[in-house]
């Protein structure tokens, strides 16, 4: 597997962001997250081709989606939180997801301008939508807090179908000066 982003040569000057679903009106930079009131942050600028991989549906690949991000966002004053949400999303794929049955796959996507970062997490589906647990904060329960710091940590996040109709898009966006 290569780390290079998913572009033609013609395509290196544009940005390349997932196109909706036909029947869809909704470009997944314009649904809404946390409120419906809340609009989406633009980049402040286009960026380039979004860097992408596909990894084993395993649990010891959790860290290399970790390590995938953090070259992407080596700059970044936000590398920390990003990774520690990839690992969030990521272990919700390979746990709660076919991702995680044998032969399962998950995808991460970094795109990235100056400012403003979306990471977006693809798996194979389950029978539950990903949703925020909203724990007590006393719960000492080991599992179910992974959306939960998403949500607290992401400035958006947000859960769609698939284009493909096979499975989930979990994102988060993360904005610094």
């Amino acid at each position: 597997m290569s780390d290079t982003p998913t572009a033609s040569s013609r395509d290196l000057g544009r940005a390349r962001i997932p196109s909706p679903r036909p029947d869809s009106t909704h470009h997944p930079l314009q649904r809404p997250a946390k409120s419906m009131e809340e609009q989406p942050t633009p980049p402040a600028e286009v960026p380039g081709p979004p860097a992408r991989r596909r990894f084993p549906g395993l649990p010891n690949q959790i860290k290399y989606a970790r390590r995938f991000v953090e070259r992407q966002l080596a700059a970044s004053p936000v590398l920390a939180t990003a990774t520690l949400l990839t690992s969030e999303l990521s272990t919700n794929a390979v746990t709660h997801s076919a991702s995680g049955s044998p032969g399962g796959k998950f995808e991460v996507t970094v795109y990235l301008t100056s400012g403003w970062t979306r990471v977006e997490v693809r798996d194979l589906g389950s029978l539950e939508e990903p949703r925020a647990q909203h724990r007590d904060p006393y719960d000492t329960s080991e599992h179910g807090r992974g959306l939960d710091l998403v949500d607290a940590m992401a400035v958006k996040w947000g859960t769609e179908p698939r284009a493909d109709g096979l499975g989930q898009l979990v994102w988060f966006e993360l904005l610094w000066d």
